[in-house]
């Protein structure tokens, strides 16, 4: 299991306005994926495929659970 912090940034339109959205998320990678993960650069941009859960029954913060994800090209941008 492979822990990480993810970093957000984009620009999204909400209303016909423009908006800029930024945020941080505690995210976790298990089995074969993890290794991949735990393999990939610093830095580097991703599209991640996952799903979002408490980070425990009790708590109310969240956690990104990554299922898989792929290098994200600028060509994107």
């Amino acid at each position: 299991m492979v822990s990480a912090r993810l970093l957000h940034s984009s620009q999204q339109m909400e209303a016909g306005i423009g908006r800029s959205v930024e945020f941080e998320i505690a995210a976790l990678a298990a089995g074969e994926v993890s290794g991949r993960f735990n393999q990939a650069d610093l830095g580097g941009m991703f599209q991640f495929t996952g799903f979002l859960a408490r980070k425990n029954r009790n708590s109310k913060s969240l956690v990104f659970h990554i299922m898989d994800f792929e290098t994200y090209s600028l060509a994107h941008c």
